[in-house]
């Protein structure tokens, strides 16, 4: 975000380079012809010209005075001369402000550049509000690509460049989200092949331009730190799709050559490192035009205005050769593991990617598990290291993996991945410069797997990442994740009992319980591919379920009392449930609109909006069908169905609101196509949770379940006392008793600033013990430490036994036996259950306390 420019009018000086230049004209239009490149494509988090990553090196070229035929651009000689110096300094870019003549993309491909069309909407954006005086801008944008279509030189076509803040708050973010979303399927009607942006800028971050091939921003801060986390930041909001620096730089003017080389030094290398897949320095030259005049005033250019080269030309050359990073890093030995149980099918892309990585120090291992496939001889095809082993489950192999690794970092993979070729350097780099124990990237579905896996890559459940903020991470997934050896040694590897999946949440989890963190980098980004069959994605999806059960029963304190985790972060990925009932997102617009970062500020969802995605939703459905169904027999029960159709309704409407907002690769597809695809993504967004349901079910996780074993123990309030020789802290007394009664398995909550309690132990979700501690402070160092502890029912116990006997009595009244006999029995269940829950904490507490005074703690 460029401050304003104030305008002189002086005439512009001809450039001393062309004066040479042009004694030897022959040297101008003598460029070889390149070879013919495929056309760009956005992929995952970068671009790619066919199977070739395209790192944007780019510079801004304008605006200048317009030349006699309107054109934006200068004369012919004057862009050739720039070209060939912008070539000869490893610029590979160009971006210009204005739709540029078919002669200077012609220059641009003699020189091996490649051009970002600007197509300048924003300035009609106000014809928005009188349509009737407006310009045709729709057309406008067609008929600038036209001019520009299929052209070899030409990278992109960007849809406008910072609309005013002040602008888009008159109109409304989604008015001009609307906007630019037509002119974007404009352009792509007129060059479908092509890629298609938007140039954005802090001021209107909050827009949300889903439909973009690939995310631009202009950004100008003059602290490292602070673009570091910027960049961060604007990753997290792009998700899966590249982010393009469009503009990066600084006044020399105001700040000094050596100031304005230094900073663009350290501004590219950051946006190179943060995972970004290009950058535009502001600007080739300081001759610039704006509102009809010669801007004097600003000095942003690499070049001088008669084209001399600036310190900074130099500064930005050298850090577009070394991107993304420096060669002379030196770089820690990375081990690679990759562990696979008949991955015969999808190994060999895994291993073709592993052999291409570009990390100078580096070993494969695989760990096959037990494989009847073919996966053996596949992996014996290449120079890595195979270790066979029966099979004993996905983190006994890991664990393998471990054992043998030389490296001081440990990276793992799935056999159905591959990584991109500097995935190993954007990990290790941020284990270089941090102390997290563990880092994770996005794992990101590839093109060309079928529409089955474009629809399970967009609905529930998949593999994604926990964010706690931009940087910092509560859960990568095992498909992409990498520790320092020392710290996954600390915590002993990976926990066997998981045998295909949940490992990678307990390390995380048990990463964080020794104080360390996760880092999450976006640039470290796998190809993973999804599940290819409903099938398939069904048995995924009840497996999940049943790793769920597991990690409930080691980490009941990271679950809700319906059995949910609480996640401190916020999950990503593109195949989330959209919530009904969500609550609108406000803008941070700044007092009068002036804040330079406006963001959207997105309220957490309510948990009613939660309880249709939950398995247990589905549990309380069938109970209502089963209801229903006893109509048949007791005539009063009809009423059942309403509720029951009632509780259909929410899921299916979140399902479709899902697959209709889902983004699909190859959008021009025929209508149907299209539908068929939403409606089998919509379907997958029903079939998850019940699958999940299933699996949970089959481990032992049901609303029912109980925490730890029924012994004898009041079910009334307890008070006692322990009399100790030597002084403590409340909290150490706490923290004790939190210690012991841990060791016993029992789920324990600690109270917050408002409770009037210390700690929960939850027996279940209908019963729970809670327990106060008060301390006494008596001569010598000595204390009288005072307990009371107390059964706690909540009310959804009760109030359901209640309306189920209620309903049995006027079954029975009405001598409708067996409706009164099948309410009864549900009517005893949830009070049997009480009892048990409420006994089982009360006697968890009861022993800890023993222990406690005992001296154990």
């Amino acid at each position: 975000m460029r401050p304003a420019r104030s305008a002189a009018h002086p005439s512009t000086p001809t450039p001393v380079g062309l004066r040479a230049l042009r004694a030897r004209p022959s040297l101008i239009h003598t460029a070889p012809e390149p070879p013919p490149l495929p056309r760009p494509r956005a992929r995952g988090k970068f671009l790619f010209f066919g199977d070739e990553k395209f790192y944007v090196r780019g510079v801004t070229y304008g605006t200048f005075r317009p030349r006699a035929d309107g054109t934006e651009v200068p004369d012919p000689d004057v862009v050739e001369w720039d070209f060939a110096q912008m070539a000869a300094n490893g610029i590979n870019a160009v971006r210009t402000y204005s739709v540029p003549p078919r002669w200077l993309l012609d220059a641009a491909g003699r020189r091996g550049l490649r051009v970002m069309v600007g197509l300048p909407v924003e300035r009609f954006i106000g014809f928005l509000a009188d349509k009737k005086k407006a310009p045709d801008v729709e057309q406008l944008v067609r008929e600038g690509v036209r001019a520009c279509a299929g052209h070899p030189a030409v990278l992109c076509y960007a849809v406008g460049n910072e609309i005013p803040a002040s602008v888009a708050r008159w109109f409304g973010a989604r008015r001009v989200e609307r906007y630019l979303e037509r002119l974007y399927r404009a352009a792509k009607d007129e060059d479908p092949d092509s890629l298609v942006t938007y140039v954005n800028y802090p001021s209107t971050e909050y827009l949300r331009l889903g439909f973009l091939d690939f995310a631009c921003f202009n950004v100008y801060l003059e602290s490292q730190d602070r673009l570091r986390a910027y960049l961060a930041r604007l990753h997290s909001l792009v998700g899966d799709r590249p982010l393009v620096m469009s503009e990066v730089g600084l006044d020399s003017r105001r700040n000094g050559e050596d100031v304005q080389a230094h900073t663009l030094d350290w501004q590219v290398r950051t946006v190179f490192a943060a995972g970004c897949a290009g950058a535009f320095a502001y600007a080739w030259t300081d001759e610039w035009y704006r509102a009809g005049a010669e801007v004097e005033d600003w000095d942003f250019g690499l070049t001088r205005r008669d084209r001399l080269p600036k310190p900074a030309l130099r500064a930005v050359r050298e850090a577009y050769a070394e991107a993304p990073f420096a060669p002379q890093l030196y770089w820690p030995r990375v081990s690679v593991v990759v562990c696979t149980h008949n991955g015969a099918r999808t190994i060999r892309d895994c291993c073709e990617a592993l052999r291409r990585l570009d990390y100078p120090d580096y070993e494969v291992i695989v760990v096959n598990d037990g494989s009847s496939d073919a996966t053996a001889a596949v992996v014996e095809e290449y120079d890595f290291r195979l270790i066979r082993t029966r099979n004993r489950g996905l983190a006994n192999a890991r664990n393998t993996g471990l054992l043998v690794a030389s490296g001081e970092i440990v990276a793992y993979i799935d056999d159905d991945a591959y990584p991109d070729p500097q995935w190993l350097k954007y990990l290790a780099a941020t284990f270089m410069s941090t102390t997290y124990a563990a880092v994770g990237g996005p794992n990101i579905a590839p093109l060309g797997d079928g529409p089955i896996a474009d629809c399970v890559a967009r609905a529930p459940g998949g593999p994604v990442h926990v964010l706690l903020s931009d940087r910092e991470a509560e859960h990568i997934p095992g498909c992409n994740m990498a520790f320092r050896r020392s710290a996954l040694a600390a915590i002993g590897g990976f926990d066997p009992q998981f045998h295909a999946a949940g490992d990678d949440v307990d390390v995380c989890w048990r990463l964080q319980e020794r104080g360390w963190t996760i880092g999450f980098h976006p640039g470290a980004m796998v190809w993973h591919h999804r599940r290819n069959s409903v099938r398939a994605y069904w048995k995924q999806q009840i497996g999940y379920g049943r790793a769920e059960a597991m990690l409930e029963r080691k980490w009941p304190e990271k679950y809700n009392g319906p059995g949910h985790v609480r996640w401190a972060g916020r999950m990503y990925g593109p195949g989330l449930t959209r919530l009904l009932g969500w609550r609108r997102p406000r803008i941070y617009h700044g007092v009068w609109g002036r804040a330079p970062f406006q963001s959207l500020y997105e309220p957490a969802p309510s948990l009613v909006a939660y309880l249709p995605q939950m398995p247990e939703w589905h549990l309380m459905t069938a109970t209502l069908g089963a209801m229903a169904g006893l109509s048949v027999v007791w005539s009063p029960l009809r009423l059942a169905l309403p509720l029951f159709i009632g509780a259909i309704l929410p899921p299916v409407a979140q399902a479709w609101l899902s697959a209709a907002g889902a983004c699909f690769p190859d959008a021009a597809r025929p209508p149907l196509a299209c539908l068929g695809r939403r409606l089998l993504t919509a379907a997958l967004h029903l079939l998850q949770p019940i699958a999940r349901l299933r699996g949970r079910l089959e481990e032992g996780l049901t609303p029912w379940r109980r925490h730890g074993d029924v012994r004898r123990a009041p079910l009334w309030t307890v008070t006692t006392a322990i009399w100790s020789e030597r002084w403590a802290s409340q909290d150490e007394w706490l923290r004790a008793l939190e210690r012991q009664l841990r060791a016993a398995r029992t789920c324990v909550l600690c109270g917050d600033a408002h409770d009037g309690w210390d700690l929960e132990v939850r027996g279940g979700i209908l019963g729970a013990a809670r327990l106060l501690v008060g301390v006494e402070d008596h001569a010598g160092g000595k204390q009288l430490i005072r307990l009371r502890w107390w059964p706690r029912v909540p009310a959804r116990g009760p109030m359901f036994a209640l309306v189920v006997a209620a309903l049995a009595v006027v079954a029975a009244d009405a001598q409708a036996w067996l409706a009164a006999a099948a309410l009864g029995l549900g009517a005893l269940l949830p009070p049997l259950h009480i009892v048990q829950q409420c006994m089982a904490a009360m006697a968890a507490v009861q022993e800890a306390v023993a222990r406690l005074r005992d001296g154990d703690g």
